[in-house]
């Protein structure tokens, strides 16, 4: 695999630049923060409550920005240019996902601050997060790909807001609601799932089930998002 440092750090400052110009896209990044805070003044001591603004992060920042960064890309007709570049596939997904992901980091990192939330085995926690990052990075990469302008991956991003992000309240229901079985398997809910296991010192037998489905729903996506974006450069 031909990758290149200095293509992906091209493309990073270039994302970078046009995220910074584009109020509308960068003022997302304070609504999980300010919905972190009001939990925290709250006192919210569950779980379920300390993960909702985390996944509303996912969803909202991870995916919705990564779409729209992409989105824009199609838009100005200047993701045509970085497909028929020297840059590898690796390259400009790897470039593209840079400045989202380490955004997410910061703006997961200061909710758990806000929210009060310390994590028992912090490695887990983190090791957890990063893989869901990688799986809503992905998903905002073929939400981005499926659309032609900003406004349309707006909408694009809709379900993955829904599903993702309020899909585990609806285990409240029990198990023996057909909702609950489906919802049970959402990487969101599993998330959630591991920090319950987790804040209770665990066994890694007993995270390894977690671990599995999330990593299983990463790999999938992000083979998705590669064979799409292959797809779409041997279509110009």
């Amino acid at each position: 695999m031909n990758i290149s440092v200095k293509r992906i750090q091209a493309i990073f400052m270039k994302d970078y630049k046009e995220f910074s110009r584009n109020y509308v896209i960068s003022s997302v990044v304070l609504m999980p923060l300010v919905l972190a805070l009001f939990y925290g003044r709250m006192g919210s001591n569950s779980i379920e409550m300390y993960f909702l603004p985390l996944n509303i992060t996912l969803s909202m920042v991870t995916t919705y920005v990564q779409a729209c960064l992409i989105a824009e890309e199609k838009e100005r007709n200047t993701l045509r240019g970085l497909m028929m570049s020297p840059a590898s596939t690796f390259d400009i997904l790897f470039g593209k996902s840079l400045l989202v992901f380490l955004m997410t980091a910061i703006i997961l990192a200061v909710s758990c601050y806000l929210v009060g939330f310390v994590p028992e085995q912090i490695i887990v926690i983190a090791l957890a997060l990063v893989l869901s990052t990688a799986f809503y990075l992905a998903l905002g990469t073929i939400c981005g790909l499926f659309t032609k302008s900003i406004m349309e991956a707006s909408l694009a991003v809709l379900p993955v807001m829904i599903i993702f992000t309020f899909g585990p309240l609806a285990l409240a229901l029990g198990e023996d609601h057909l909702l609950y079985k489906i919802v049970e398997v959402l990487p969101s809910t599993q998330l959630i799932r591991l920090a319950e296991l987790s804040q209770a010192n665990a066994a890694f037998t007993e995270l390894i089930g977690a671990f599995s489905i999330i990593t299983a729903w990463t790999a999938g996506v992000i083979a998705i998002s590669v064979v799409l974006f292959n797809k779409r450069t041997k279509d110009l």
